[in-house]
């Protein structure tokens, strides 16, 4: 991807990498553990951080959380509400974050009084995808709501990310869908290497599994 510019031509995607990888320096420089969560509008992202935080905030690990949206502070509001520290990063009209938006929010936040940071990205199963941020590890979430077909439907997104998550297992039969067929369809496009993990973070499910996965 390039932006072409009077006298000047930008590869943008390069320049995303660059800063990702200075975010992930500047991390890991206050001993911070990082975590990009990608997924749909819906698919539950919001309640799995809040979920994950609660979880390692009763053993005393320090979470906090960039809340990722086009417009809004909605998630950004949950966060709080919940008890864990967020910074709100509007995206304006971009459909994902990039490292540039997640550098000027880490720039708001004390580095040295978290352990964990946990950043919530657009809801989109597409765009995301080209654009690493600089965490330790880039999840997938999905929901059964959104139907058997989602890893047949967007492979780079799947392809692209460390850990994928299955949300929602607790109403798949109300739904119509059948677990094992996302299962299948995600060690199909991975060669088995990577793991999907199913989960109800409403219902407290499956979640330590994540935390584990994570190295948390």
């Amino acid at each position: 991807m390039h932006i072409v510019q009077p006298g000047m031509e930008i590869d943008v995607l390069k320049e995303n990498g660059r800063i990702a990888n200075e975010n992930y320096r500047l991390m890991k420089s206050h001993g911070i553990k990082s975590v990009d969560f990608m997924g749909s509008i819906g698919a539950g992202k919001t309640a799995l951080i809040i979920k994950l935080a609660e979880k390692l905030r009763a053993k005393g690990v320090r979470v906090c959380a960039i809340a990722g949206d086009v417009t809004g502070a909605d998630d950004y509001g949950r966060f709080e509400r919940s008890g864990l520290a967020a910074v709100n990063c509007n995206t304006g009209h971009e459909c994902h974050l990039d490292a540039n938006l997640v550098r000027k929010s880490l720039s708001k936040i004390d580095l040295d009084e978290y352990d964990v940071v946990f950043i919530e990205n657009v809801g989109n199963l597409v765009c995301p995808a080209d654009f690493a941020l600089g965490t330790d590890y880039r999840v997938v979430v999905i929901s059964t709501t959104e139907g058997d077909d989602m890893v047949r439907k967007h492979h780079d997104i799947f392809l692209h990310s460390d850990i994928a998550i299955l949300n929602k297992i607790d109403i798949a039969d109300a739904v119509g869908v059948d677990p094992k067929v996302i299962a299948d369809d995600y060690r199909k496009l991975t060669g088995g290497l990577k793991e999907i993990y199913m989960c109800s973070a409403r219902k407290d499910e499956g979640v330590d599994e994540i935390l584990a996965a994570l190295g948390l």
